[in-house]
């Protein structure tokens, strides 16, 4: 199965058409299933739902035209959500529009959920040093959804494998998506000269910081692959030091009362468990800046 983002559906149409034509091809190659899983599963599709087999070949999938993302990433910038399962019917919903050999979207959402269930991996490039999966939230609001959507299609409490392939340094190295965010947290927002040079510029730094976060815990919310140490560093480094804590609410009070509201949710939705002193510490430095904010108090 081939995901569509948005982009790539506007500026590649004639690369969506021959993925198509190969998944119809496969499907049709006069071969034996058992080496063929495409064929395999086409043919019993379109047996049990009585299709034709080039509908029940399909498998480029992508938003319909002029739609982008799931959606998932602004119901975690939202906190819009209860069940994590809210998260894959956002995904399969808004997803689920199979692009076919003409080229044209076909809401098949039966189909992506009978894929999807058959899925044991799932797999994302990264090509620019400049951008991580933790940098933007592109990359939880597809790769992440695809995860939520085939564990709730497969009906298990186990995660799906996700695996990263960096291939910024030439060489490829392939991690899982768990080393791959604990890279990024140790090498990014936990290191020094990282966030100092984000608080270098003022306002846009602690947003860029707090960004870091909710992508973090969008990872969380999609997969369960984020370890309890990353939100704990997290804390030690910007809340629990004073000093640091009113650097980030002069510069910004706003992102810094998200930095600790997304840590707490975090914690509410069982990410991580602090103790009860970080936990106190964490409650009194939200409700201190959501005075500040609004102009209640001085300072935090």
């Amino acid at each position: 199965m081939v995901t569509l983002s948005g982009i790539f559906r506007d500026l590649l149409p004639l690369q969506i058409k021959t993925l198509a034509q190969a998944a119809f091809m496969a499907a049709s190659a006069d071969e034996p299933v058992n080496q063929n899983y495409i064929r395999l599963h086409a043919l019993k599709y379109a047996k049990e739902n009585n299709c034709d087999l080039e509908t029940a070949s399909l498998r480029v999938f992508g938003n319909c035209d002029g739609a982008y993302g799931s959606n998932i990433n602004f119901m975690i910038d939202q906190g819009t959500w209860d069940k994590e399962d809210e998260l894959a019917e956002s995904y399969t919903r808004r997803k689920g529009f199979a692009y076919g050999t003409n080229g044209k979207p076909v809401r098949h959402e039966a189909l992506m959920q009978d894929i999807i269930s058959k899925v044991d991996v799932a797999y994302q490039n990264l090509d620019s040093v400049e951008v991580g999966v933790t940098t933007i939230d592109t990359y939880f609001d597809t790769l992440g959804g695809i995860s939520r959507a085939v564990k709730k299609a497969k009906g298990t409490s186990i995660d799906a494998p996700i695996y990263i392939g960096d291939q910024t340094k030439g060489d490829g190295v392939i991690r899982s998506l768990s080393e791959q965010v604990a890279m990024e947290t140790r090498t990014r927002v936990l290191n020094p000269k990282w966030y100092e040079g984000m608080l270098n510029n003022g306002y846009e730094g602690v947003r860029q910081i707090e960004a870091h976060l909710t992508h973090t815990l969008g990872w969380s919310a999609t997969t369960g692959q984020v370890q309890p140490w990353v939100y704990e560093e997290m804390t030690e480094t910007f809340i629990m030091d004073p000093e640091m804590r009113s650097r980030l609410a002069d510069l910004n009070p706003t992102a810094s009362a998200k930095v600790v509201n997304r840590l707490l949710e975090a914690s509410r939705r069982k990410y991580w468990k602090p103790s009860e002193k970080i936990l106190s510490v964490l409650e009194k430095a939200g409700q201190d800046l959501e005075d500040r904010i609004e102009g209640i108090t001085e300072g935090v």
